[in-house]
């Protein structure tokens, strides 16, 4: 990922989803031959001479203020997933060094897993910004049964939501599941452009999938640190859980991601009976053992009043 084509597509792609009277400017009658704004008209909004804001388009955001960037983020009306991003991508440009790294042997601390294993009542998880799960408790674990199938260690959420067709059944939401994904990809390439390993997973997922390249080409970022997240699971049917995403302070680029069903609702029974499942067959749920027949008991179906 060179980070000149990426500040320069990223600018670009933001400047053509505004439109002159969005900006609360004159359209001009309708021979405009970009979608958008124009980059004259970006410069006026921030601010900046035209060729001052072409250099910045073309990817030349090394030493530019801060100041300057606010400007760039008022005129273009970038929310604050994108407006970090521009910072992130502005703070690599200025970086002097820029060979690729060799992918980081990041690792669950004991520590860190004996807080996921004293988490009892909810799914918790440690993941890293390329979303690999690097650790579990019981019940998170058993809730990513479909995740888990998958032999490649450590199991990677964006390989299994473009790469393995159990995702579709997965994620009721597949659209929205896979929109998330490559936002989240796309903000930690600006983080961290030099990280190998990331460029490498990027790079398998846009030979292998046409739904990861035309997404990834879209530029869209987001941050992901509070939300409902939907899943089909092949034990326990449509299961509706409230995350938080934790910065783990002493393991930079580590997240912690505990879910938590509302309490008296359907899927907080679920997830009572995906527990107890778990723990009765003594590891986690995976499809291959929910077929079989001694270990698959019929499940009270829950009540469909659990709203998305």
């Amino acid at each position: 990922m060179d980070n000149r084509n990426e500040i320069r597509e990223f600018l670009a792609s933001r400047r053509a989803r505004i439109g002159p009277e969005q900006a609360g400017l004159p359209a001009y009658g309708g021979n405009r031959r970009v979608p958008g704004l124009r980059r004259e008209e970006v410069a006026l909004l921030a601010g900046v001479s035209i060729d001052y804001y072409i250099r910045l388009e073309r990817g030349n955001l090394g030493g530019v203020s801060e100041s300057v960037l606010e400007a760039l983020a008022r005129a273009l009306q970038l929310d604050e997933a994108e407006r970090s991003h521009l910072m992130d991508l502005a703070r690599a440009a200025g970086t002097t060094t820029r060979q690729r790294r060799a992918p980081r042997q990041q690792q669950v601390r004991p520590s860190v897993q004996f807080t996921l294993d004293a988490i009892t009542g909810a799914a918790a998880f440690v993941r890293n910004g390329r979303l690999d799960v690097l650790g579990a408790n019981k019940l998170g674990e058993a809730l990513y049964s479909e995740l888990y199938s998958d032999p490649q260690r450590p199991v990677n959420h964006a390989r299994f939501t473009f790469l393995n067709p159990r995702a579709k059944a997965f994620y009721p939401d597949w659209n929205r599941a896979a929109n998330d994904t490559v936002a989240i990809l796309r903000t930690e390439s600006g983080r961290d452009p030099y990280d190998r390993g990331l460029t490498e997973l990027i790079g398998e997922l846009s030979m292998r999938s046409e739904e990861f390249r035309t997404r990834w080409a879209a530029h869209n970022v987001r941050q992901h640190r509070t939300g409902l997240k939907h899943f089909h699971h092949p034990v326990v049917g449509d299961v509706h859980l409230m995350f938080e995403a934790l910065d783990l302070a002493a393991d930079p680029g580590l997240s912690l991601l505990v879910y938590t069903a509302e309490p008296g609702s359907a899927t907080e029974e679920k997830l009572r009976l995906l527990g107890s499942w778990a723990a009765t067959s003594g590891q986690a749920v995976t499809p291959e053992r929910a077929a079989q027949p001694e270990q698959t008991q019929p499940l009270e179906k829950a009540s469909s009043a659990d709203e998305a």
